[in-house]
């Protein structure tokens, strides 16, 4: 049950992390004109693609971070709910 809550927020950190990292590498690769500057093409195509790939992993771990907090609320719920137990009263022959 635990391991779930664990899990879920080391796995939505590291998206989020991963996220900001990469966006604020595509900012500070912008000159004041607002174009990205590169060294070559090879490495503008090398480094795009790169980055699309890490924002497709970092949402995949977002998903993953939330799907598991949610199993651990869900678990959480049932634990707490009592077990409703119903007896049948006894018939008289």
């Amino acid at each position: 049950m635990v391991a779930s809550l664990v899990i879920g927020i080391i796995f939505l950190v590291a998206g989020l992390g991963l996220r900001y990292w990469i966006n604020r590498r595509k900012f500070y690769r912008r000159s004041p004109m607002g174009a990205e500057g590169f060294s070559s093409y090879e490495s503008s195509v090398f480094i795009k693609l790169i980055e699309k790939i890490g924002k497709w992993l970092a949402y995949a771990l977002i998903i993953f971070g939330l799907l598991s907090l949610w199993v651990y609320s869900r678990e959480k719920k049932e634990k707490q709910q009592p077990e409703v137990t119903t007896e049948q009263p006894a018939q008289r022959r």
